[in-house]
């Protein structure tokens, strides 16, 4: 910041230069006809300035010290100063879609938007023809030149950082106007249609793995879970007859008019076991 400042003040200093002889024999005549028109020569010599402007005055083609006048009233000489406002209000522009190529070959448009304001008058009117449409222009290429150097994936996930490195570059660049860019933000990224579809069956295609994975993962912690459950009820065999009557109340809420219930083996084994005893005796 300090060194912007002093850059600022040497440009100031430069404006201030000694004024010759002519000059005052000019401003004598001036007054005098200023004097000899009373009152109406005061519509051409008060001007006025808004709280967001500030006049930049030509005395003679020369600026009037390196610091704008306003806000308010202030006095010029008619016949010898031109008068330039300059708007102080933060301007913000669109950058058209641009065509990147970019770092992995790939070829994308991308558009941003630029929030700027004049913080030296003096220097936007004397150091540059058109502030607006430089700054313009040299929004455009820094953001050609900075896409170019990234990946695809890169621009895609670091918007942020790449928004605020161009704002610096924009900044440090345009100094010497007296400009701040304040906020540089990238508003969309379009891929060709081909790149799109690739990309959305890339994804789909890792979707689907990542899904098959937690599949199995889980058919391995149910049978896992089956296995320590067929263990505790095998020691009790209590327990085994609880959960069939269990399960014969879950299918009976269900309003079904025929229940198929599993018997185990052995039970049936040992019904016509003791039926066939039975008759042998």
């Amino acid at each position: 910041m300090g060194e912007r400042l002093k850059h600022v003040n040497a440009e100031q200093r430069t404006y201030d230069e000694p004024l010759g002889c002519a000059f005052y024999v000019l401003a004598a005549l001036s007054m005098v006809l200023i004097i000899i028109t009373f009152p109406f020569s005061l519509f051409c010599c008060i001007k006025i300035v808004t709280e967001y402007e500030r006049a930049v005055i030509f005395r003679l083609g020369r600026v009037v010290s390196g610091r704008a006048k306003g806000p308010g009233l202030f006095f010029i000489f008619p016949c010898m100063d031109n008068v330039r406002k300059i708007d102080l209000r933060t301007i913000s522009f669109d950058i058209p879609p641009q065509e990147v190529l970019t770092r992995d070959s790939v070829s994308a448009t991308v558009d941003a938007v630029v929030y700027y304001r004049i913080q030296n008058p003096t220097m936007s009117v004397v150091e540059v023809e058109n502030v607006a449409l430089s700054t313009f222009l040299l929004a455009q290429t820094t953001l050609r030149n900075m896409l170019g150097t990234r990946t695809l994936a890169e621009i895609l996930t670091d918007r942020e950082a790449i928004s605020h490195e161009m704002q610096s570059q924009l900044d440090e660049a345009t100094d010497k106007w007296g400009v701040k860019v304040e906020i540089v933000e990238m508003k969309d990224v379009r891929l060709p249609r081909q790149l799109q579809r690739a990309m959305a069956a890339e994804a789909e295609a890792s979707r689907e793995a990542k899904a098959k994975v937690i599949a199995a993962e889980g058919e391995q912690n149910a049978a896992r879970a089956l296995r320590e459950a067929s263990s505790v009820l095998d020691q009790s065999p209590a327990a085994l007859q609880l959960r069939y009557l269990q399960t014969l109340t879950t299918i009976s809420a269900q309003n079904n008019h025929t229940i198929m219930f599993p018997l185990p083996l052995t039970l049936i084994r040992e019904i016509f076991g003791r039926g066939g005893g039975g008759g042998s005796q």
